[in-house]
């Protein structure tokens, strides 16, 4: 390795290439020549950007195309979805198979929290983006970076995968903050943070596609070089068929229909092997009901005997 070409050395430290600024021309330019056509790329409304980015958590980005366009169709400014009932707003998460329904309600509170603390204006840095409900650290960067060009270096799996098989970054994630920042040029977040995520979803993915897609990065890449293109784990999204999200969606569908359900009449309902006193009865789905509950989804009310639980939905 030459002295310009960064990676780590025997002693385990790290550095980026000498020719930084060469390298982040080269990415940029690859990305602005050709990239996946999301619509979200294509506004700078933080709104829109905001759902796009709720919607993609643990979500094929091909699948959320539709649910976005849909959404934003249906509660097309933060006012549209401050007045919206909520359960409409979970009905439509639900409905579009987006799981963790709780961020639909998030959603729908942080809207309000615009429209009433905000006076319909979007904060505009990280810090302030993260006042809203349900806004984390990664969201409001993503937000700020791509709606107002103010943020920092946004850090993905995506972006862990390439900058450790490239520069040769350790598998640490505070190694993995300062090498993203470092890497990010001043005042370029918004096409930066789409640039470098684009390269790990789609070239240096976890089986690479280096010489295939044309990978701009193989002159300076560490793992390019020695054929070793090994990378961090990266979490595989759960299988949806049977899972506990999965049910959850069913829960709220259900109870969209109903006022109101007693809980075995419910697990009926949801799914055909329901046996109260089974593996799937009355214990699995109480608990599922108090998830639910917990997040501000489901209310639950046992009757006057104290032997039946009925569940509705919260509003």
């Amino acid at each position: 390795m030459s002295e310009s070409d960064g990676g780590a050395d025997a002693d385990g430290e790290w550095s980026l290439p000498e020719d930084l600024e060469a390298v982040q021309e080269s990415l940029i330019g690859w990305y602005e020549g050709d990239h996946r056509d999301f619509p979200w790329r294509r506004t700078d409304d933080p709104y829109e950007i905001l759902v796009s980015e709720v919607m993609s958590q643990q979500t094929q980005l091909d699948r959320v195309v539709e649910a976005w366009e849909g959404f934003l169709e249906r509660w097309p400014t933060t006012t549209d979805l401050a007045a919206a009932d909520r359960a409409d707003v979970v009905g439509f998460w639900t409905n579009h198979s987006l799981g963790y329904n709780n961020r639909a309600k998030y959603l729908h509170e942080s809207a309000q929290q615009v429209e009433e603390e905000y006076a319909g204006a979007f904060p505009t840095t990280p810090d302030e983006l993260q006042e809203l409900m349900g806004v984390g650290p990664y969201t409001a960067n993503a937000v700020a970076s791509f709606a107002f060009n103010n943020g920092d270096a946004v850090v993905d799996t995506n972006v862990k995968r390439v900058s450790y098989r490239a520069f040769s970054i350790p598998d640490d994630d505070a190694a993995f903050e300062e090498a993203a920042n470092d890497l990010l040029p001043e005042g370029e977040s918004r096409v930066w943070n789409n640039a470098i995520m684009e390269l790990g979803g789609v070239v240096c993915t976890q089986t690479p596609r280096c010489d295939e897609v044309g990978c701009p990065w193989r002159e300076w890449c560490d793992a390019y070089a020695s054929g070793d293109f090994t990378a961090p784990d990266v979490p595989t999204q759960p299988a949806f068929e049977g899972s506990r999200r999965q049910f959850r969606g069913r829960v709220i569908g259900t109870l969209r229909e109903y006022d109101e359900l007693e809980v075995d009449t419910l697990g009926h309902r949801i799914r055909v092997d329901y046996v109260p006193n089974g593996e799937y009865g009355r214990e699995w789905l109480e608990g599922l009901l108090a998830d639910l509950e917990s997040d501000g989804l489901v209310e639950l009310d046992r009757t006057e005997s104290d032997a039946e639980l009925v569940a509705r939905l919260q509003r």
